[in-house]
């Protein structure tokens, strides 16, 4: 299979790619930024190799890769976390119950309210974003996968 490196840079470099093509069909200039912004966090920080405790996903979370350690445990490698539709759900719904678990203490004891509107023009541009990053980590290893056994790096 291919080294987190070699995920990495075909994600990264095929970037402007996809941003040119954006361009090229007319999508609006803040759709191709959050696309590009949730592009760029999926491939640096959200890859499905983060069901691997150690690995350069996790390793990028600096002191806080610790809050990935229970998602390794949960979700085996190249399991669901590296499903076509789940894989990013699973990631997805893990920090939103991260982010949870730390406002609650502040909704709680300082009565701080919950957000309720969240930019719903971002969704499909950032959905996308994160979706294409993991289907390209995705294909990648399977392309791998047909190749004769010999590592790629």
């Amino acid at each position: 299979m291919p080294s987190g490196k070699v995920h990495l840079g075909f994600e990264l470099l095929t970037l402007p790619g996809w941003v040119a093509g954006g361009v090229a069909l007319g999508v609006p200039e803040g759709a191709l930024v959050t696309f590009s912004l949730a592009y760029a966090a999926a491939s640096l920080l959200l890859s499905p190799d983060l069901d691997l405790a150690r690995s350069g996903p996790a390793r990028r979370w600096g002191a806080l890769r610790w809050l990935w350690l229970p998602y390794a445990w949960l979700f085996r490698h190249r399991g669901l976390s590296h499903s076509p539709l789940w894989g990013p759900l699973t990631r997805l719904l893990y920090l939103a119950a991260l982010a949870l678990l730390l406002f609650l203490p502040f909704h709680l004891a300082l009565k701080v309210p919950f957000p309720h509107r969240f930019p719903s023009r971002l969704l499909a541009p950032g959905l996308a974003g994160v979706y294409l990053a993991h289907l390209l980590h995705v294909g990648l290893d399977w392309v791998a996968g047909l190749l004769p056994r010999r590592r790629l790096k």
